[in-house]
């Protein structure tokens, strides 16, 4: 089928798991054609949706309605020692057919695995090329290549294979900056309804529309993301002033109703009174109380329309108004003095000190060693020659690993941060969970029980609300897995803290949102350089 006349057609569709939790509710909506980026909070259901229209699971109730066939990259990919590449771009069976049949064997069944694919080799060569790959690789063992490259060479496949449609979970984790471009270049010139879950606001503004889950609900805009976020924060201010209004509106009823039945009881007073004196005959009497009530009734009634109408209108507005996502800390001060030597990264070319509460991001390709340098340092182990290291001149110093390291699944988010504040009041440590958005019942839940967001929120609040405070934050890729909520609030968590950063991360968007003093680039020899220079 043409991927011109492919589409997804969602109508009321729900989906429950086995232990009875709900994960989407209702869900309408079309992918027709063009690149949709997917958004939405963690744990509102964007992976469950795309392994929904996969076919990978099956609604509860309603339908998915699939026209054409469907390419779907899960957000972590499986391979063995001895897949190939032919085997990650999914032709290795046509190629192999193909053998069989100019080798001489005209059996049916290889036929049948080619099809109209005669050419699936040099298909193949031609997407691999920009990725700087030939057809020579198709027979490469894929564990000689970086995460990247496999993710690159996987996606590339479902262009090979001229599936339809294209889902892709999250491609963009764990890719460095050259693979970055490359995925994006890949991008911009596919065919067809493309579908992509990502938190990567630069893939996101490559789409040409954004969908976003919330709320129960999927709404589609005709842009992409940082015009739909844009529309999205006009219309959250129209709706807190149509909140507002709204509120004051209650209010003016409330007082109006207030006076009204000061008025009535006024009246009631002195109907009482005239009737106690006997100024009228007894048939005037009964008729003016008559009147009067019926007078009240009408202006009560009057008065409790309009204050139901008010409520509702109040209670509609305030629905249109999201909830307050921002975090706002309250954070101990390090005591690191300007002139304080923090650390020392020691390249084979050169070092480079961190002093003070200076912000440094530390870059470069995958598989080069910034992870292993960060867990060196951490954990006070020799690097290997040839490599960079680098020394502590601090023993308070707080590390996030890629994996969440540190948390106890087991225990509740207060109980994980009394590990490390063991003298911390729990109110003064709820109330700090509080403005980094855990709240309620989440504070007392086993962290394990947390969705991704607030186990990562746990797992930073750990470092940030230590007694004593760390003097040092490191953190390896903190914004992997995360949604773009949450990378706002974790910009904000870390804009409130006054010691030193020292960070490994890819996403360019985010590091120029945290004020930094140097980016350090280490390359594949152990060389540092200052890109800020």
């Amino acid at each position: 089928m043409s991927s011109r006349n492919a589409s997804i057609v969602l109508s009321a569709l729900s989906f429950t798991w086995p232990d009875g939790t709900p994960a989407l509710s209702g869900i309408s909506g079309s992918f027709t054609s063009g690149r949709t980026g997917l958004v939405g909070a963690n744990g509102s259901g964007k992976s469950t949706l795309l392994r929904l229209m996969a076919g990978e699971l099956t609604p509860t109730s309603g339908t998915v309605t699939v026209t054409g066939a469907v390419g779907y990259l899960p957000q972590s990919l499986t391979w063995h020692d001895s897949t190939t590449v032919a085997d990650l771009l999914g032709v290795a069976s046509i190629l192999d057919a193909i053998r069989a049949v100019e080798a001489g064997d005209v059996d049916e069944r290889h036929f049948d695995t080619i099809g109209d694919d005669w050419d699936i080799e040099a298909r193949s060569a031609e997407q691999l090329r920009p990725l700087g790959f030939t057809a020579d690789d198709l027979g490469r063992h894929v564990g000689q290549l970086s995460g990247g490259e496999v993710m690159l060479i996987a996606i590339a496949g479902l262009r090979v294979r001229r599936l339809p449609i294209t889902l892709l979970d999250e491609p963009t984790n764990n890719l460095d900056r050259q693979a970055k471009r490359m995925l994006v270049q890949l991008l911009d010139t596919w065919p067809g309804p493309l579908v992509v879950v990502s938190h990567d606001l630069e893939l996101l503004d490559h789409m040409d529309q954004t969908a976003e889950l919330y709320g129960g609900s999927l709404t589609v805009f005709g842009g992409p993301y940082s015009e739909w976020k844009q529309k999205l924060e006009l219309d959250q201010a129209a709706a807190a002033h149509a909140a507002d209004a709204a509120a004051h509106a209650v209010k003016a009823e409330r007082r109006l109703r207030a006076e009204a039945e000061s008025k009535l009881a006024k009246r009631s007073k002195t109907a009482k009174t005239a009737n106690e004196n006997k100024r009228a005959s007894k048939i005037v009497m009964n008729g003016q109380v008559s009147r009067a009530e019926n007078s009240a009734a009408k202006l009560r009634a009057t008065r409790h329309d309009r204050l139901d109408a008010a409520l509702t209108s109040r209670n509609d507005a305030a629905e249109r108004v999201r909830p307050e996502q921002k975090i706002s800390l309250q954070l101990p001060d390090p005591a690191v003095g300007a002139s304080r030597r923090i650390v020392e990264l020691r390249g084979t070319n050169r070092t480079i000190a961190i002093q003070g509460p200076e912000r440094v991001a530390l870059v470069g390709p995958n598989g080069i060693g910034k992870s292993t340098l960060l867990e060196n340092l951490v954990f006070g182990r020799d690097a290997e020659p040839g490599r960079a290291s680098g020394v502590l001149h601090t023993d308070r110093v707080g590390y996030l690993s890629q994996r969440l390291a540190g948390l106890d699944d087991a225990e509740t988010a207060i109980e994980n941060i009394r590990s490390v504040a063991p003298t911390t009041p729990d109110s003064q440590v709820r109330n700090q969970l509080g403005r980094l958005l855990i709240k309620g019942d989440n504070v007392g839940r086993p962290v394990s029980t947390l969705s991704g967001g607030e186990r990562f929120r746990v797992a930073l609040a750990r470092l940030l609300l230590a007694d004593p405070p760390a003097q040092l934050l490191m953190l390896d890729e903190p914004t992997n897995n995360l949604d773009l909520v949450s990378v706002d609030q974790l910009v904000d968590a870390l804009n409130g803290y006054r010691g030193a950063l020292l960070l490994v991360n890819h996403d360019d968007h985010f590091l120029a949102r945290l004020g930094l003093t140097a980016t350090l680039a280490l390359d594949a020899d152990g060389r540092l350089s200052d890109l800020t220079l």
